[in-house]
């Protein structure tokens, strides 16, 4: 019987392999390295043993097996393989040739696999230091992978590897502290958002601010025959790698995910137009400053520039050009306008959005009267890696024929779990948001309904507790009992100093 690689051991392996970089070089930068090299070996493991596989089918007719392994997912060659890359572990040029393998991958799976790990260098001295140092690492590295099989035979279940991967990224996330919001939503606030959007067969699934695209597979998990089209844009380019190796891991070979400025340069287009999505979710930097400097134009490094609607060729900020220190009604409007006809879209936002004014009260008011808007969403706080204020979910959808705005507030402390450095929503938690959105039922103390009518008489702001009262009145204060405690401690503390006399006499003091 052929021992199982648990669940438990891969995360006990990538956890030991974080301890060799630990200290010297920061999470949000070394998670690269190590995820690179779980999609390495588990690339590495499923060729070693589909060759063995066809070598024996074919009895080491070479010219069969090549041709059996090129109809395979990925094809390597012998040079690209992981245990190629341990035999070499002590060599001085280790970090070139990883590059080099690395390089092999890409040329030879370039329908799949081109660009993916041009981000990633593993001969970097800026970033893994001097040669002497460099190589101690990658060879750690290296020797701790190599404990690990995940040969497919050997794997519990098809989702174990892409589990891992998820599970590594959630805790660089957390170690990475502020920065680790940059590519990762947790896990309990992407499967809220996945129930909200209610994802269906041939759907178009989109997220304009990826990241490592965890939150695009959790949507995607919710069609159970996987028959979705992924679509996805990130602008940090190791990051943007960290997406494509997720998706091959979780099975998903046909994911399109861009590398790009979403806001100057979307880049998925049909047309020369904005391609349209029916579901969009997505968890947007908050308050994005300089959002607009990509349509500065080349070497515009101009302080004053002030960005203009004119100046966006998708015509995207007619309703309104977001202050240039605060993105976030930029990305919102760039969503809307990708939103197809019978589209659903849930995007994470601060509270800001919801009541500040000038430009972005205008916008508001549009999104409103267009009736685009379905319902806003408050969470509790520390939630999120690297910033502890509570932020909102706002949910939009294209074919409204009701003229309301659902209001929820699940920010009260009996709708999350408290954790030490964060905190998390819980199953029951994501149910009653979801039965409440669904049912949109006005709950004391927890949700309301509000008519368009009513937000205009708020003059359009949003502002949760306008809509929903949480006040808990306090219990009356009996005034009798105060009365009754404040003379029993007169009378003890008038006992206690007489005691004290009592004792100062004895001392003669």
């Amino acid at each position: 019987m052929v021992e199982q690689t648990t669940q438990e051991k891969i995360n006990s392996v990538l956890w030991q392999a974080a301890d060799t970089f630990r200290g010297k070089i920061d999470s949000s930068t070394y998670k690269d390295y190590i995820l690179t090299m779980l999609f390495i070996k588990y690339l590495s493991d499923t060729y070693k043993e589909k060759l063995e596989e066809y070598t024996k089918r074919y009895n080491g007719d070479e010219q069969r097996i090549q041709r059996a392994l090129s109809r395979e997912r990925f094809v390597l060659d012998e040079t690209s393989t992981f245990d190629y890359l341990y035999s070499k572990r002590n060599d001085p040029e280790i970090g070139e040739i990883i590059n080099k393998a690395l390089e092999r991958i890409e040329n030879e799976n370039s329908g799949k696999l081109r660009g993916v790990f041009r981000n990633i260098d593993f001969n970097s001295e800026a970033i893994l230091g001097k040669a002497k140092e460099r190589n101690a690492m990658l060879r750690s590295l290296l020797e701790d992978f190599n404990q690990l099989s995940l040969r497919p035979s050997q794997l519990g279940n098809e989702d174990i590897v892409g589990n891992a991967y998820q599970y590594m990224i959630g805790l660089f996330a957390s170690d990475a502290g502020k920065k680790g919001g940059e590519f990762y939503t947790p896990a309990e606030v992407s499967e809220l958002l996945a129930r909200l959007v209610k994802p269906q067969e041939n759907d178009r699934i989109y997220d304009p601010t990826c990241g490592s695209g965890s939150l695009l597979i959790k949507v995607a998990k919710q069609v159970p025959s996987k028959k979705v089209a992924i679509y996805g844009q990130e602008r940090n380019g190791a990051t943007h790698s960290l997406a494509l190796m997720n998706m091959y891991l979780h099975g998903i070979d046909d994911a399109k995910i861009e590398w790009g400025d979403t806001l100057a340069n979307p880049l998925h287009l049909e047309d020369g137009k904005l391609m349209k999505f029916q579901v969009i979710v997505a968890n947007p930097p908050f308050s994005l400053d300089k959002w607009a400097m990509g349509f500065a134009g080349e070497g515009n490094t101009d302080k004053k520039f002030k960005m203009e609607a004119s100046l966006d060729p998708y015509r995207r900020f007619e309703w309104g050009v977001p202050p240039s220190s605060k993105g976030d009604y930029a990305f919102v409007q760039h969503m809307l306008y990708s939103l197809a006809e019978n589209g659903r879209m849930a995007t994470i936002l601060p509270h800001g959005v919801l009541f500040r004014g000038a430009s972005e009260g205008k916008i508001r008011k549009q999104i409103i009267e267009l009736n685009l808007l379905d319902a806003v969403i408050g969470l509790p706080e520390g939630l999120f890696y690297g910033t502890g204020i509570p932020a909102c979910i706002m949910v939009f959808r294209k074919d409204r024929t009701r003229k309301d705005v659902l209001f929820i507030d699940a920010s009260g402390e009996e709708h999350y779990e408290k954790g030490k450095n964060q905190n998390k929503l819980r199953e029951q938690d994501i149910e009653k948001i979801v039965e409440t959105y669904e049912k949109r039922e006005t709950i004391d103390k927890y949700s309301y309904v509000a008519t368009i009518d009513e937000i205009r008489e708020n003059d359009y702001n949003l502002n949760i507790p306008r809509y929903v009262d949480t006040f808990e009145e306090e219990e009356p204060v009996d005034m009798e009992a105060v009365k009754e405690n404040i003379a029993n401690i007169k009378k003890e503390l008038k006992e206690v100093e007489a005691q004290m006399e009592k004792y100062l006499k004895e001392l003669g003091l």
